[in-house]
């Protein structure tokens, strides 16, 4: 999700800086397609970097048999490390 976000930010941004040929006395249009171009960046840069970072899980499955009645009683717990 972050990454296409970064993507229309960058797009939205490229749009106001280099396709739009207008000006507006109270804001610079060109600085804010600029500051979208970078926060879009930005943004694409810590969504790479946060699906680089994989979560690993461990599962551990347990089965014992039960001595009273012989049933075979089995569990399962999934963990993720600390890393």
């Amino acid at each position: 999700m972050s990454i296409g976000l970064g993507i229309a930010l960058i797009a939205i941004g490229a749009i106001l800086v280099y396709a739009l040929n207008f000006t507006v006395d109270w804001i610079d249009i060109d600085m804010v397609g600029y500051i979208l171009m970078g926060a879009g960046a930005v943004i694409v840069i810590i969504g790479i970097v946060l699906l680089a970072r994989r979560r690993r899980s461990v599962a551990t499955t347990h089965t014992q048999v039960d001595p009273a009645s012989g049933e075979r009683l089995t569990r399962s717990e999934n963990s993720t490390p600390e890393i």
